[in-house]
Order: structure tokens, then sequence, then C-alpha cells
């Protein structure tokens, strides 16, 4: 049996209460208004959303990269291999009249973060949500932002996963500094512990 699809909504900032669109079924599984709202409160207390630019990887409905846009952030790179997803994400922005302030890359994440290395994109959040069975999508991904120039000494990287998962406590120079667990979900917040 398929599941309804999600009812979601911006939390705060210029689209606060506005509705996002999901959709019905097991392959989408947006982050949750709950956890969002403890996400960008806890970021709130040690950055600053304002002028912000992030990457949203693994972006599904686009939720968390709106979140930021409508909170204030310049720019938000949303990565989303998959077409139906990716579709869905533009619709939610241009339900909402978002026309500028973002780029949609619709690619596999190992191919995409590269090439935003190369265009020389620096981020001051990177959000990552793989499919939970995709778990080796976390290391992947962590292990290349923490040799990459996407980072910076301030950047801040957020892993939402399955409580009962651990995505691992470092790689390389990124190491989580907290970890949160709301419901059936955690959150693991990573930050590069020595820049050369």
């Amino acid at each position: 049996m398929l599941k309804d699809a999600i009812s979601m909504r911006v939390i705060a900032g210029q689209y606060r209460s506005r509705p996002l669109r999901s959709m019905p079924g097991l392959d989408l599984r947006p982050t949750s208004d709950r956890l969002r709202e403890t996400m960008f409160d806890v970021l709130a207390g040690v950055s600053k959303l304002e002028g912000s630019v992030w990457l949203d990887l693994y972006a599904g409905t686009g939720a968390v990269g709106i979140e930021a846009l409508s909170r204030g952030a310049r720019q938000v790179f949303f990565v989303e291999s998959a077409r139906k997803h990716a579709r869905l994400l533009r619709e939610n922005l241009a339900s909402l009249g978002i026309a500028g302030g973002f780029e949609v890359h619709q690619r596999d994440v190992t191919e995409a973060l590269p090439l935003l290395e190369k265009q020389g994109v620096v981020c001051d959040s990177c959000f990552l949500d793989p499919p939970y069975n995709q778990r080796g999508s976390y290391a992947r991904s962590l292990e290349f932002l923490s040799q990459s120039r996407i980072l910076q000494p301030s950047s801040i990287v957020i892993a939402e996963h399955e409580k009962r998962f651990d995505p691992g406590g470092s790689f390389g120079t990124l190491a989580r500094y907290r970890r949160l667990d709301q419901g059936d979900a955690s959150l693991s917040f990573y930050r590069l512990t020595q820049v050369s």
C-alpha cells in the first residue's frame, strides 16, 4: 500500500507557512517540519543564515534548501539525481515565486560535488540526506567534502540519518561535534577540525 504524500510547509522567514508539495509512495522521504525546525534552531545559534551559501544534497522536495532561502540564504545549490524529484523541487520553487538565488543540478552527488568545486563554490552549510538504504552514500559524500575546497573553516555539514545508523564520527579532518535524535531520525553535525 502506498503512503500518502507528506504534508509539509516552510517553517519561518519570507515564505513562512507556505505549503510544499511532496510525493506519495516510499521512495521520497522529506525531512519533517519538526526536524527541519530543530535543525535551523541549532544552526541559528552557531552560524549566520542571512547571506549564506548552502548545498542541499540528495535534495528531494528541496524543503531544506527552500527553508534556507526563506530565512535569508543568498544561494542554494540543490543536487538531486532522480528526474521526478528534481521536477517536484522545481515546482516547489516556482509555487513560491522563487526565481533566483539557486541552481538545481540534476545529477548524482558524486558527479555534482567535483563540478561545484571546479566552479569555485564555497558553502557555509551543507545538508545531506541520502535515501536511508544507500548507507554508503554518507561516507562517499563526507569523505569528498572533507578533502574539498567547498568547505571553509566555519562551514557546517549536517547529515540526516536513521537513529539506529551511525554514518561515522570523522572523515579526514571533518569531525562530528554534535548528534541530535528526534523520533526515528537523527542529525549529525560536522566541522573541519584542522585546516592546514
